[in-house]
C-alpha cells in the first residue's frame, strides 16, 4: 500500500473531500464528525451516513492564544479585540464559533482584523503584533504554541464555568480540558480550562476492508512506536482508540478491534 499525506483546509475540508471521494482516509474533529452525520453547524440540511470511523487518535484542547500584553483575561474581554478565528472549513473556527455563541459574543464584534488565517499564518500573525490572539484546537504541548510561547509573553484564556456547564451539556461530543499551569507553555503560570474533542481518522463506508486492516494493525502491531512519533500521543492507550467517536465503527476496524480484544465481544452491538 503506497500512502502520500495531502495538506487541507481542515475538518470540515476533510469530511467533503472524503464524502465526495476525493481522498480515501483523513483527520477530523469527533464535533465536525458528528455535526455531519446530524446535519448540524456547517453541514445543516446536509446530514451524511456514509462516513465511518477508523480509529480515535488523540485528545485536542481548544486553546485561545493572545498576546499577554493585549490584557485579555476572559472570553468577555474579546470584544474589539483582533482574534483569529481559524481558516474556513477548520475545526478551529466551527468550535471557536461555538464558545464565542456560548458567551453571547457575535464574532462580528471582534476586530476589524479578526481573522481567516491557516494556523501557521496566524501564530506569525501574533508575533508580529497584526493580532491579539488566535484559537487552535490541538493536542498538546504543541510546537506551535511553544514556538509562540518562546517569541512573545503569551497566555491562555480559561472557558468560565458558566460556559462550561452549557457546552458540555449542549455537545454531547466535548469533554473538559485542563493545561496545567507552568508545565506546557512558558510564562503561563496558570491551570486553563477548556473543551476538548477527539481527532478521529476516518473514511467512507465503501472503503475496502483490506486497506482499513492493514492502516489499523500498523497502529496496534507498533503500538509503543506509534505513541512515540508525537507529543501529543503519549497518553494515548490501545483502548482510547475506540473512545470519543461520533461515526459508527467502519466493519473491518471493528473486527480488527475485537481481535485484539479492545472491543468485547458480549459487549459489541
Amino acid at each position: 500500500m503506497k500512502c502520500s499525506v495531502n495538506a487541507t483546509g481542515g475538518s470540515v475540508d476533510n469530511v467533503n473531500k472524503v464524502t465526495n471521494n476525493e481522498l480515501d482516509f483523513a483527520i477530523a474533529q469527533n464535533d465536525v464528525l458528528y455535526d455531519k452525520a446530524n446535519a448540524n453547524g456547517s453541514f445543516k440540511d446536509d446530514a451524511n451516513s456514509d462516513l465511518r470511523a477508523v480509529v480515535s487518535l488523540y485528545p485536542e484542547l481548544l486553546t485561545l492564544v493572545v498576546a499577554k500584553e493585549r490584557g485579555i483575561k476572559t472570553y468577555k474581554d474579546l470584544v474589539g479585540k483582533n482574534i483569529n478565528l481559524g481558516n474556513p472549513g477548520s475545526g478551529n473556527e466551527v468550535t471557536a464559533k461555538m464558545v464565542l455563541k456560548a458567551y453571547k459574543i457575535d464574532p462580528e464584534k471582534l476586530g476589524n482584523k479578526k481573522g481567516d488565517l491557516d494556523i501557521q499564518k496566524a501564530s506569525a500573525a501574533l508575533r508580529k503584533k497584526e493580532i491579539d490572539g488566535y484559537f487552535f484546537v490541538a493536542g498538546h504541548p504543541n510546537r506551535n504554541i511553544t514556538r509562540v510561547a518562546n517569541t512573545i509573553a503569551i497566555d491562555l484564556i480559561s472557558i468560565d464555568n458558566e460556559q462550561m456547564k452549557e457546552l458540555l451539556e449542549k455537545y454531547p461530543y466535548f469533554v473538559k480540558g485542563l493545561l496545567p499551569a507552568n508545565i506546557m507553555y512558558q510564562g503561563v503560570n496558570h491551570d486553563t480550562q477548556t473543551i476538548g474533542v477527539k481527532a478521529v481518522l476516518f473514511t467512507h463506508k465503501n472503503q475496502d476492508d483490506e486497506s482499513v486492516k492493514i492502516l489499523l494493525k500498523s497502529i496496534l502491531d507498533n503500538f509503543d512506536e506509534y505513541k512515540s512519533l508525537n507529543s501529543a500521543l503519549r497518553s494515548v492507550t490501545k483502548e482510547s482508540l475506540i473512545e470519543g467517536m461520533s461515526l459508527p465503527l467502519h466493519p473491518a476496524a471493528e473486527q480488527v478491534f475485537k481481535e485484539a480484544g479492545i472491543i468485547k465481544e458480549e459487549k459489541s452491538k
